[in-house]
Formats: structure tokens, sequence, C-alpha cells
């Protein structure tokens, strides 16, 4: 083993590789000239063309954080709007809906916790 690793240092590098001493040579010339192909035969060079372009520009991890970020910014500022916002002596369009919330979640307040609501019949409250 050492004597093979001594022969390989000693040796000259391996001149690198360009297209003159380039062992594997091209089948196609690229990029083709266009003005000799037909229409078809660039139709399909250009699909390829993008298809490869698409390919290789493709980011799935920023597309997916972009995604996120507009789905939470845009559920944040809904909810907000809708619960939170004060609009400034105008009608509240989602009053009902605030009204609604507020008053289920404050079924969960300390406070409110074992209330009964008065619109529904209890039957532990009820006589035989």
């Amino acid at each position: 083993m050492l004597p093979t690793l001594v022969r390989r240092l000693a040796a000259a590098p391996k001149p690198k590789l360009t297209i003159q001493n380039n062992p594997y040579k091209t089948k196609k010339v690229w990029p083709p000239d266009f003005s000799k192909l037909s229409p078809h035969e660039q139709f399909k060079f250009e699909k390829r063309y993008k298809r490869r372009v698409k390919l290789a520009s493709a980011r799935p991890k920023w597309n997916k954080i972009i995604q996120l970020t507009q789905l939470f910014s845009i559920t944040f500022v809904v909810i907000y709007s809708v619960l939170f916002m004060d609009w400034k002596g105008e009608s509240q369009p989602f009053e009902g809906v605030r009204r609604r919330f507020w008053e289920t979640m404050g079924s969960f307040s300390p406070s409110e916790r074992f209330e009964r609501r008065k619109d529904i019949d209890h039957p532990s409250t009820t006589t035989k």
C-alpha cells in the first residue's frame, strides 16, 4: 500500500480536461443552429430548454417559506380585523361574530366557568 501511495504522489498530475483533450466527444453541437432546424425541432428544443431552466431554478424550500408566510400573515390580518380591530364609530360588520366568539371564550375564564346558561334546560335541575 505504501509503495502505491509513493508512486502516485511522485507521478505528474493528470492534465485537466479541456475541449481539445476531452476523450468524451459530444454527439450534438450545443446550442444548435436554429436557422437550420425545422419549426417542429425548434419547438422541441425550446420546450426542453424551458423545462431544464425551470428545474435548475426551482427552490422548494424558499417557495414553502413564502407560502407559509403568506398564509400566516393573511390569517392574522383576517382574525385581527374580525375580532379586535376598532372601526372608529362605523357600524361593526362583524359584531355578531365578535359577540358569539367572546361569549364562547368567556366560558373558559375562571370566573364564568361554572355558570349555567339560562337559555338551556339542564337535566340535573329538573324535578321528576
